[in-house]
């Protein structure tokens, strides 16, 4: 039955198929099926695979970098197996995935094949070049090399001064060198006589710098000189150069260095295999494209006819698989062959008719929830999902026509919640490594999948620094005093909506303000006047002072921070100081005659102290402060102030009491910041601002516990924040802010890696605690030969003798490698004691006396005065006697231990921590499960051992503790599972975990049902889950699909997907194609060595849709198209004729480097001018920072780069601030590395130099009356003496001699200042028009004249020909580019983004020499010398536009301004039109225009329904803050509003749309403007030269575009200008 009707069906094709045929034959052969193919490049020439592989190796860990050297060295270099760029790959993969876990070797396929360490390469390449640029050969091959870049790569690329990677060519012939810093070695002959000699190698030359990204053999010694080996692995040299300095790194002669680089000219010598990569440019992946479906309701298309330009090859064959309106034809084909053209003909023919123009909205309802049905039924429910949204306007009719199950509507309206996707793939790399080298650590599974899911608590910025204490002086209560009797004391009026500014007055102390001061500083007085002042005033605050004297707590720090050897002893002998005196004047008229006139004391000392005439540095002197003490204690006092002074002075009580003040503040640490701020614990600097500041910051974290009732009005808020997150000491290393993360380094990595060290180590353990597990570890790194190392063994000692149930401390000794006997054995005595000891009762207390005995005896004394060795070995005996423990095995050890063995654990060590963490020898630091705490500054006490331990432990340890001791531990020796087993294991998992870059917020999917509108994939084997929540019909589910898809290939996770589509559609969700650009093996040949590299392809796109191209990048990916035949702006795939795919290359032009820079409590610097460059080339690129987030970028590559504050008033106010210290360096520039195409956010700070605070960055010309004479004159910041590199963020892509002053230019002798110009135009079109502009401008124009264009949007053709047009008529010109910030409000149209590009950035997208500049529409003619607007007096506006003209009283009804909101809103200001409007950047950055449209932006724009016209209304409605000069309105006239009266009049004409007749753009452009003909047909003529054309329709006629059919929906473009 089944054969039967399976024959008839396909009879019933066969017939339909040559019934169609008959008819349709010959039209369907005109319709064949068109492809698009879109390929994005780097800029830079390939890198070979097989370095790349290296690289993506060493990621994983730093050994597996040579391992796979080694590998690969005994791999035979001829070709032999491999005959194809496929077969090389393969093998690369096999030799690399040996080295790894099979999940890992996915990744590692998928990485290589993405090609994704190509920049890290580039990078060497840059650092290759400055190394042989900076020993010059004298050898000839070198000569004909421009700074030592091969100049026949140059000829074909466009120098391009950014691409700082540009390879260097091979040096003499040769392929390889060794650089020492103070030579080149090209042989090995050269090199080992270098290495035999026998004075210290290099000493007398500068080493070369090492990054943290280089590649240190890991037998190196970090002491020795350093060789850098340049070269690549395959070639001979490299083999034997590697294989001497391996040998010399052994032997501990060098710090062997290893950068990949294959110059050019060496890849016939590294083999076949090894140049694979190297001769294709490289194709990019990672991204997306979209081809959209454009509105043409005003025609706007070009019908010039497009030349036949480079057809690169036809790529792809159509993909018969794929389902077309239920029919799979490859299977039809494979039963009926004979049948072939005519069932290709049937499956041309329903592909044409796909489309559906339009849905009624009762069949767009329930789309959403017809896709999830579909999806979840479909066999491969991820590849269903791809094809359905990246497809979506191709199968949206077979979607609304399915039956829907109301199950799925109802489980998808209860799970409705989102959550946006993140960088998948990295994440997935992360958590799989993470998971390898748990499984390694014998973690079963399921606690692996456990660990990873979980999710580190948010590190609070609330780290409150619990000050309650006696020493606190408050000089009000709000709740107690009477002056506040008045205020209502409701808490909940808290919530009450105020406006901006106004203060709550409530009677309850919710803001505790308590000041950290010194009283006898400048800045400690005017802290008191200021809380005194705001006091007085009623302020809603709770104000109180600790006092400490900065002299005691030096004194205190000069003697180590020794806070146990009884300080308060020692205190008698500190002598009195000012500070000291005035706390116990302050605390004996507190305790005699109140707080209120205790701090009316301290206002008195300030007072005298700056009427005081005689000191001009208004230094405190002594009789100002008994002065105020007689004045203040006279009108109450019983017995003379005098005597009361003298008394005073003998008196222990207050003097006790004002130095336990100050040790007060010593132990809570926040002396070292000066005056501080305390706002209920949190620390903030002391300045008025800072106040108001922490006070809004306090405020909403107060609101929002009283909204859920966790504060009521019985509440001590202090106590209840104190209690919640107290710390007893602050110490800003730990408590870092948001800007500078804690550092941490895997600890798994090196016991897996084989580090022996760590599992070594003997810890302590606080008394009777050894034997439980202990979630924190504090790994001390001790050099033992200075005082502030064995302070911080001592400290560590001390913590666990005050008791730490939750950690243990390990030592790792360093020291000098020629260090004497008496510090190794204090080590080896140590190391005994933790080994055998460590459970006896005083062995902390011994430890502590033998740190002190050593300390004493050999750290202070020079080593001539030490006590002798066995001295040291006595003592021991004689401690361990006393602390009763058995000196036995001191006894078998001490006296008869090895030097040599001593010295070589030493030795071990030291490089240990110098591999691992980084530690240098010499430097103390303090690892607390993996974060790593150096101790180069201030002093370390036990306190901030408990500090850190508690920070650890809350935030990062404290749930993976709670997972790791509930492990059914299997396969693992029972006699093994001891307290430290599973406390090694907490410290390893912890420090790994630490080191993913992974943000705190979590989803909790389990809530969500998934039984009807979801995906689930299950492995049970996998270490990773997926949960995802996607609206498979929106732009994030189109990228999505692709990337879960890559996942489920290489990775095979478990995954769930909740399908959460929109519920109630009311348009399409989709009106585009996308594709997801991901590499696969197919990419590289399996003919020859080529590699193709990823390119998204579209088969079978509709003919009759106009489409418009979209690259959906990166953020830091700045993309433009340098192969492009066709106008990818209207892709009309039906005039393709023979072509069967359009093809479209783009080229990844840069990297966006982005960053913010703040300026510690102040708004940030707007207009700081910054410069990056290299080290020989400082300034490539420049930029200023906005006011917006102190948001500034710059364009870069990859490479090392150095940002810099540029010459002039930038860098005369300010340096960069590194660090959170005050004590911290101010450096001059910052280096930042760009080894990936992720880009980079720099958070810079800057701060004022000492003597310039109060001065101001930007002069206005209100506050400097020569401003005008500065900027024209040579000394002015922004005068043209500073050529700012003319690129800028955009760069300039031809800058020639861009100068305002007075020379002859181009042809006829243009004369005078230069007109600056700019515009923007994107498709053929608006191309078309632009050039017609451009020569209506210089025909009457007489000036030298500049045009500035947008080049995101430019053709490749544009580009072309109009440098040769520059060149013709005698103009400069520059493309500039800005990349849309992440932070502002995107917009998803093309059209309205370049609207916006027309206004928002004006302030940072031109150099900032550039004083003015006119905006002119592409499609504008001008009439009138451009110059006499240029001069035009704008009255110190920022913006000049020509208001709408309302003559043509026959559109009165679309004047929408003059109605409802606009008219409310511009309150009789005209309403402009922005298709000229003139810009002086001069005031556009002094008023911060840029800034503020950018704000008004911001609001406006998340309201769909705002800002219809965007680059129009935005500055209309922002003119009541960024004012506009109405130009004269003969200055535009255009016929849809001004009517034909003052045509005659007009200074330019534009082609504004009519929104009532709707004509086609070039048919209104050649009857409206009688030159445009002329015009138009002098610039296609000038055109078709440049391109070698023949000029078709030399007179053209009326476009036939007035007679196509067909209009849809409203058109963007008819809002542009109304």
């Amino acid at each position: 039955m089944e054969t039967r009707f399976r024959s008839r069906f396909f009879i019933l094709i066969v017939l339909v198929c040559l019934i169609f045929c008959g008819f349709t034959f010959v039209g369907a052969q005109n319709r064949r099926p068109k492809n698009v193919q879109v390929a994005v490049r780097a800029k830079w020439s390939g890198t070979p695979l097989l370095l790349e592989a290296g690289e993506l190796l060493s990621k994983e860990s730093k050994n597996l970098f040579w391992e796979f050297i080694e590998n690969w060295l005994h791999v035979a270099k001829t070709g032999g197996d491999s005959h194809s760029a496929k077969d090389c790959l393969k093998k690369i993969l096999k030799h690399g995935s040996s080295l790894i876990s099979e999940p890992l070797a996915a990744l590692f396929e998928f990485s290589l094949t993405l090609r994704s360490a190509s920049p890290r390469l580039v990078l060497y390449r840059q650092l290759a070049e400055e190394s042989l640029s900076s020993f010059p050969l004298s050898d000839d091959s070198y000569s004909n090399i421009v700074n030592g870049i091969d100049t026949s790569e140059t000829i074909d690329k466009k120098s391009d001064p950014l691409l700082v990677g540009v390879n260097p060519k091979s040096p003499g012939g040769k392929c390889c060198w060794v650089d020492t810093g103070g030579a080149l070695f090209f042989d090995v002959a050269e090199l080992q006589s270098w290495l035999q000699r026998p004075d210290g190698l290099g000493d007398s030359f500068q080493q070369p710098e090492l990054y943290d990204f280089d590649h240190i053999h890991f037998d190196s010694n970090i002491m020795s000189p350093v060789a850098i080996l340049y070269g690549a692995l395959g070639t001979d040299c490299f083999r034997e150069l590697h294989v001497a300095l391996v040998q010399a790194a052994k032997e501990g002669k060098v710090k062997y260095v290893v950068r990949p680089a294959l110059p050019s000219g060496c890849e016939a010598e590294v083999g076949l295999c090894g140049a694979v990569g190297t001769k294709d440019s490289l194709n990019l992946g990672g991204y997306g494209v979209e081809l959209a479906l454009k509105n043409m309701e005003y025609k706007a298309m070009d019908d010039s006819a497009i030349k036949k330009g480079v057809t690169l090859e036809d790529p792809r064959t159509e993909d018969l698989s794929q389902e077309v309106r239920g029919f799979i034809f490859s299977k039809i084909l494979e039963r009926k062959p004979e049948l072939t053209s005519e069932i290709m003909a049937f499956r041309d023919y329903l592909l044409s008719s796909t489309i559906s123009d339009t849905l009624d909205v009762w069949e767009l309802k329930d789309l959403g929830h017809q896709t999830a049905q579909r999806i979840v039924q479909a066999s491969d429910p991820l590849q269903s999902m791809q094809e359905i949204n990246q497809n979506f306007p191709s199968v949206v009719s077979s979607l609304s026509r399915m039956k829907l199950n109301d199950s799925v509507k109802d489980e998808i309206i209860a799970n409705q919640r989102m959550i946006p996707p993140g960088k998948l793939i990295d994440l997935v790399h992360q958590e799989l490594s993470l998971a390898d080298q748990f499984s390694k650590l014998k973690i079963p599974h399921s606690t692996t999948r456990k660990l990873l899911s979980t999710v580190n608590p948010p590190e609070s910025d609330t780290f409150r620094v619990d000050f309650r204490s006696a020493h606190v002086h408050y000089l009000n209560n709000l709740e107690e005093d009477a002056m506040y009797r008045r205020w209502r004391n409701n808490i909940n009026d808290i919530l009450m909506p105020v406006f901006p500014g106004q203060l709550r007055y409530i009677r309850k102390n919710l803001f505790h303000a308590v000041y950290v001061l010194d009283p006898a500083t400048v800045c400690g007085l005017q802290s008191v006047d200021m809380i005194t002042s705001f006091y007085e005033n009623s302020f809603p605050m709770r104000f109180g002072v600790i006092l400490y004297s900065t002299q005691f707590i030096k004194k205190i720090e000069m003697r180590g921070g020794d806070l146990h050897s009884s300080a308060l002893e020692h205190a008698s002998e500190i002598e009195d100081d000012k500070s000291s005196l005035i706390i116990r004047l302050f605390l004996y008229i507190k305790e005699n005659q109140g707080t209120q006139t205790a701090f009316q004391f301290l206002s008195n000392v300030n007072r005298l102290r700056m009427e005081s005439a005689e000191s001009t540095d208004e230094v405190l002197e002594m009789h100002h402060i008994e002065g105020a003490f007689v004045e203040t204690v006279l009108p109450k006092a019983k017995s003379p102030p005098q005597e009361i002074l003298l008394k005073l002075e003998k008196e222990q009580k207050f003097k006790e009491l004002s130095q336990e003040s100050s040790l007060f503040v010593f132990k809570l640490g926040v002396a070292k910041l000066q005056c501080s701020l305390l706002m209920n614990g949190l620390v903030f600097d002391s300045s008025e601002e800072a106040l108001i500041n922490a006070m809004n910051d306090e405020l909403p974290r107060i609101q929002e516990q009283v909204y859920y009732g966790q504060i009521n009005s019985r509440t001590d808020i202090l106590d209840k924040f104190l209690s919640e997150n107290g710390v007893s000491r602050y110490n800003p290393q730990i408590i870092v802010d948001g800007k500078v993360k804690p550092r941490f380094v895997s600890l798994a990595s090196s016991v897996l890696g084989g580090e022996s060290v760590l599992n070594e180590i003997n810890y302590l353990h606080s008394p009777e605690t050894v034997d439980e597990v202990k979630p924190v570890t504090h790994l001390l790194a001790v050099d033992v030969t200075s005082r502030k190392g064995i302070k911080l063994l001592r400290e560590g000692i001390r913590y666990l003798i005050g008791r730490s149930k939750g950690a243990r401390v390990g030592a790792l000794f360093s020291a000098s490698l020629d260090t004497d006997l008496p510090s190794l054995l204090f080590m080896k005595t140590f190391e005994i004691t933790a080994a055998s000891y460590s459970h006896k009762k005083k062995v902390l207390e011994f430890l502590d006396q033998l740190c002190s005995f050593y300390e004493h005896n050999y750290v202070r004394r020079s080593p001539t005065a030490a006590e002798s060795t066995q001295a040291f070995i006595d003592k021991v005996y004689e401690l361990a006697e006393a602390n009763e423990m058995p000196s036995k095995a001191y006894k078998s050890s001490l006296p008869e231990a090895s030097v040599p063995k001593l010295r070589e654990h030493l030795n071990k060590m030291i490089q240990y921590l110098y591999r691992q963490f980084g530690i240098a020898s010499g430097v103390n630091a303090v690892i607390t499960n993996g974060r790593v705490t150096s101790l180069d500054a201030g002093i370390f006490l036990s306190h901030d051992l408990h500090l850190l331990e508690s920070v650890e432990f809350k935030h990062r340890t404290k749930h993976i503790a709670e997972i790791i001791e509930e492990v059914n531990w299997q396969g693992i020796d029972p006699d093994m599972l001891t307290s430290k087993y599973v406390s090694d294991i907490i410290m390893f998992v912890s420090s790994s975990m630490a080191t993913r870059d992974r943000s705190a917020e979590s989803a909790r999917f389990e809530v969500l049902n998934a039984q009807y509108s979801a995906v689930v994939l299950n492995n049970e084997n996998s270490s990773i889950h997926i949960d995802a929540v996607v609206d498979p019909l929106s732009p994030s589910g189109q990228k999505l699909s692709s990337l879960l898809r890559v996942l489920a290939k290489y990775v095979h996770p478990s995954m769930r997907l909740v399908l959460n589509p929109l519920s109630s559609l009311v348009d399409l969700p989709l009106k585009n194609y996308y594709r997801y650009v991901v590499p696969t093996m197919d990419d590289f040949s399996s003919t020859d060595y080529t590699v193709n590299g990823p390119k998204a392809f579209f088969a079978n796109m509709p003919l009759s849709k106009t489409l418009t191209m979209n690259l959906d990048v990166p953020e830091p990916w700045l993309v433009e198209p340098v192969v492009a035949v066709h106008d990818l702006d209207n892709i009309l795939l039906e005039n393709l004729g023979d072509t069967r795919t359009l093809q479209a290359v783009f080229e990844l032009e840069a990297l966006v480097l982005t960053g913010h820079c703040a300026e510690k409590d102040h708004e940030p610097p707007r207009g700081l001018q910054l410069i990056l460059g290299t080290k020989n080339t400082p300034h490539l690129v420049d930029t200023i920072v906005m006011a917006n987030l102190g948001y500034w970028q710059m364009k870069v590559s990859p490479g090392v780069w150095y940002l810099q504050l540029a010459p002039g008033r930038s860098s005369e106010l300010y340096l960069f601030r590194d660090g959170d210290d005050e004590s911290q360096e101010k450096s001059l520039s910052k280096r930042i590395t760009i080894n990936d195409l992720r880009g980079k956010v720099v958070h810079l700070e800057v701060v004022k130099k000492k003597g310039k605070e109060h001065e101001k960055l930007l002069l206005s010309a209100d506050d400097d009356n020569h401003s005008k004479e500065k900027r024209r004159g040579h000394n002015g910041w922004n005068s043209n003496l500073f050529k700012w590199a003319s690129g800028f963020i955009g760069g300039s892509e031809q800058s020639k001699k861009s100068d305002d002053s007075l020379v002859e230019h181009g042809k006829g002798g243009r004369r005078g200042k230069t007109i600056n110009i700019f515009s923007i135009a994107s498709g053929h079109l608006y191309e078309r028009f632009l050039k017609i502009m451009i020569l209506s401008v210089l025909k009457n124009t007489r000036r030298p004249v500049k045009f500035w264009f947008i080049k995101n949007y430019l053709s490749p053709h544009f580009k072309d020909v109009i440098p040769n047009m520059a060149q013709e008529y005698g103009f400069e010109y520059e493309l500039i580019t800005y990349k849309w910030p992440t932070w502002l409000h995107k917009q998803k149209e093309k059209q309205r983004i370049i609207w916006a590009y027309k206004i928002l950035f004006l302030d940072v997208i031109f150099p900032l020499s550039l004083e003015k500049v006119i905006f002119v529409d592409a499609d504008q003619i001008v009439r009138a010398d451009m110059g006499e607007l240029y001069d035009m007096d704008i009255k110190g506006r920022p913006l000049a536009y020509t208001p709408f003209c309302d003559n043509n009283k026959d559109m009165d009804g679309y004047r929408f301004w003059r109605q409802g909101f606009w008219k409310e809103h511009l309150r009789g200001k005209p309403y402009h039109i922005s298709a000229l409007y003139v810009v002086d950047l001069v005031k556009f950055r002094e008023t911060a225009a840029g800034d503020n449209l950018r704000v008004f932006y911001e609001t406006l724009s998340k309201d769909p329904n705002s800002l219809a016209n965007l680059d129009q209304d935005l500055p209309n409605y922002a003119q009541h803050t960024v004012p506009i000069f109405s130009l004269p309105q003969e200055w535009l006239w255009c016929e849809s509003w001004c009517g034909n009266a003052t045509k005659s009049r007009a200074k330019t004409i534009d082609l504004c749309n009519n929104p009532m007749t709707k004509e086609p753009k070039l048919q209104g452009a050649r009857r409206i403007v009688s030159e445009w003909t002329d015009l138009d047909f002098e610039a296609r003529k000038f055109t078709a030269k440049i391109s070698g054309d023949e000029l078709e329709n030399p007179d053209p006629v009326p476009s036939s575009e007035t007679s196509s059919n067909g209009s849809s929906p409203e058109d963007l473009e008819s809002k542009a200008e109304l």
